[in-house]
């Protein structure tokens, strides 16, 4: 484990199930919440997301993509730094195995 807390791995041990095949979902829920006006916050967030190649479904209440998991954990960090760097104020990030 690193000074962070955080353990690193290394890429060369990786599993085949942890390949970028991997289909996933992440589903992210930006704050401040205002129904019909995503602020600055919301979409850095999204713009964040388009940047690493994913298409963004923007529902009610969460922004959701799917696409290989690796790429959804490399999307994941930009969008948390854009939308902090925007206003939010509490994110929820959950990502999904979903193939």
């Amino acid at each position: 484990m690193s000074g962070t807390g955080h353990a690193s791995v290394d890429p060369s041990t990786r599993s085949e199930s942890t390949e970028s095949t991997d289909e996933a979902r992440l589903e992210v829920f930006v704050e401040p919440f205002a129904e019909a006006r995503p602020g600055p916050h919301v979409t850095a967030a999204v713009a964040a997301i388009e940047a690493a190649g994913l298409e963004v479904d923007l529902g009610a209440l969460a922004t959701t993509a799917d696409g290989p998991l690796d790429d959804l954990v490399d999307a994941a960090g930009a969008t948390l730094r854009a939308a902090f760097a925007n206003g939010a104020t509490a994110i929820q990030l959950r990502i999904e195995r979903t193939g």
